[in-house]
């Protein structure tokens, strides 16, 4: 019968009471023959070194992690813990008066601190022997890549678990720990010595344990294991900060798609975005999006007074709003779910008054681009009536800043989905007055894994057996992480002066034909296996996106990864009186029209060629 977790703290502190009982009776033997100590003051010290103890033990976690492993941390929480209950019953044998043996506490110390840690460790000789006795279990050989704190605690972890794991060892690209030992196992070589170390020592399992690994050391590794003869499973452990709210085990994770397009991580100015945030009432719109409910995530870090989750869609925002008030449990961030439209200009007009809304970032869209071909007037009424509702209802409740997310679909855009937005980022930038709302627009191009990005559909089409279906071979898109594109748009809206059009710096455009090879390598499989067809452009895509246009570019750097675009005048009534005009008109002349439009509004003329498209 298996035990349960609180049942095995029980059993081993009844351990520890019993070795230390048969410490005192063994200091006891030792002395007896000097002096003469009475079974009654026996028990009483006895007695005060057990409460004192146990109620040590339990401030300093030494039940919490109940395993055969013991580290210096629980040696010094274990040590600790005596020596208050030792210098307990000195403090209480003083203010009494009594007289006290110190040769007898001395050596019932020196005897607790042998036998109670002692029990630990021969806990962990007899596991391990049992464990790698077993020959009814197969044995997956690990090996770890990072030799630092996170490969430690996975060590540790296989070690002390019954996880049918049996670790082979580390590779670390820090010369000094090559042939070192860290529980036990060697640090085999460095990365690069990957390849050998996997056929040397048949290895069923690598496991990263590195916190910020650049995206084309994922791809080596990838690559590597890939081309090895054997199946072996691919992953990497969570970061330490994760595992500090998750719990004490260390957890596996696939390695995806945007770890071989991991960059640099943004520093961003906390300051800044803490003064916009910091007890502030935020709306987010289009909250249970990709990009969304992301934003919800990272302003509820800056601890806002209010997050409005606004969304046309019940479920989605029906789980994001759970999901946050389960990471704030104390009620410290009031999350108010919001069900509406933003085609609804009187239910906006009222929420941005009555809630006194302070920062709204407006990512409400219509996005599909194929979809949007289809049922054009559906996306000037979402896409651009929706956006002129919300930053009217901003402009006219008095809230600080408007921050609206846009797509590099909106430059030079060929089809009805990227005008509507560059309708939208016209409206925006030219709604800003000095001494009223900041508004800005910031734009950038694909995030991974977002909803009708290529990624989720790719897995599913790995899934099924393939095939991958890639509309050009030669098409390319810029990509960024769903985290890091949140991340930005907050940082945008709290340098903004108002009246700005920001572009992200997403480095360099990817092939999509390249992001299908990934996808299947990292799924364990081959080209052979799934196969990826080329089945033509769909209706409104591009070959290549461009996120900026020549008449845009300023080559102004405002941020890390931020620069500043040039925004083209025009006043927005006109730009109402236009959308107005498509809504009547049949939905083959709305495609071409505001197709026209869009790009007869595309930026001043300027010949300095942008550092971004």
């Amino acid at each position: 019968m298996k035990l349960t977790r609180h049942a095995k703290q029980i059993i081993l502190m009844l351990v520890d009471i019993c070795l230390i009982f048969v410490a005192n009776e063994l200091a006891l033997l030792f002395i007896g023959c000097y002096i003469s100590v009475s079974v009654s003051y026996t028990v009483i010290i006895f007695l005060i070194e057990i409460v004192i103890y146990i109620m040590m033990a339990g401030i300093l976690k030494v039940y919490s992690h109940i395993n055969r492993f013991i580290g210096i941390r629980e040696v010094n929480a274990i040590i600790a813990s005596l020596l208050m209950s030792f210098m307990t019953v000195e403090v209480i044998s003083s203010l009494v008066g009594e007289n006290i043996s110190q040769r007898f506490l001395l050596l019932s110390l020196l005897f607790s601190a042998l036998f109670v840690p002692g029990s630990r460790y021969i806990w962990r000789v007899v596991s391990d022997y049992r464990s790698h006795s077993a020959t009814n279990e197969i044995v997956k050989k690990v090996l770890i890549i990072g030799a630092g704190q996170s490969g430690d605690f996975l060590a540790s972890t296989i070690k002390t678990e019954d996880t049918g794991f049996d670790l082979v060892g580390f590779l670390d690209d820090d010369k000094n720990k090559i042939g070192m030992s860290m529980d036990g196992k060697k640090v085999l070589g460095q990365l690069k010595d990957l390849g050998q170390v996997l056929n040397n020592h048949h290895i069923d399992q690598v496991t990263v344990a590195i916190r910020e690994l650049d995206g084309s050391v994922y791809d080596y590794i990838v690559n590597t294991v890939h081309q090895s003869d054997k199946d072996i499973i691919l992953n990497r452990m969570i970061n330490m900060e994760d595992l500090i709210s998750e719990g004490s085990k260390a957890r596996l994770e696939e390695i995806n798609i945007e770890d071989l397009l991991n960059r640099d991580e943004v520093k961003l100015d906390l300051n800044k975005i803490s003064d916009t945030i910091t007890d502030k009432v935020i709306m987010v719109t289009g909250a249970g999006g990709s990009i969304g409910s992301e934003i919800v995530r990272q302003v509820s870090r800056f601890n806002p007074k209010q997050v409005i989750l606004l969304g046309h869609g019940e479920n989605s925002i029906y789980l994001i709003t759970k999901e946050m008030q389960g990471k704030y449990p104390n009620n410290e961030i009031d999350f108010r779910p919001t069900i509406a439209d933003v085609r609804d200009r009187k239910l906006i007009f009222s929420l941005m008054e009555k809630l006194h809304v302070d920062v709204v970032y407006h990512a409400a869209a219509h996005k599909h681009v194929p979809l949007m071909e289809y049922n054009p007037k559906e996306a000037v009424k979402n896409n651009v009536f929706g956006t002129i509702n919300v930053a009217e209802a901003a402009k006219a409740g008095g809230v600080d800043r408007f921050v609206m997310i846009s797509t590099d679909k909106a430059v030079n855009p060929t089809n009805v989905m990227g005008s509507t937005k560059r309708m939208a980022e016209l409206i925006v930038t030219n709604l800003n007055e000095d001494g009223h709302t900041k508004f800005t627009v910031t734009r950038f191009g694909n995030v991974l894994g977002s909803r009708g990005s290529v990624v989720p559909l790719f897995k599913r089409q790995i899934a099924q057996g393939g095939p991958i279906t890639i509309t050009d071979f030669k098409m390319t898109r810029f990509f960024m992480t769903i985290p890091e594109a949140s991340r930005l748009v907050i940082q945008s809206g709290a340098i903004a002066k108002g009246g700005q059009l920001f572009v992200l710096d997403m480095g360099k455009p990817v092939k999509i034909l390249d992001l299908a090879r990934n996808m299947i390598r990292l799924s364990g499989l081959s080209e052979t296996q799934i196969k990826i067809k080329e089945v033509g452009m769909r209706p409104g895509e591009k070959l290549f996106e461009e996120l900026i246009s020549d008449g845009e570019s300023s080559g102004e750097k405002v941020f890390d990864k931020i620069y500043l675009g040039v925004v083209s005048e025009i006043n927005p009534e006109d730009i109402k009186k236009f959308a107005s005009e498509l809504l009547v008109l049949p939905d083959d002349a709305v495609e071409d029209e505001i197709v026209a439009y869009a790009n007869a509004h595309n930026g001043a003329i300027n010949n300095n060629k942008s550092e971004l498209s």
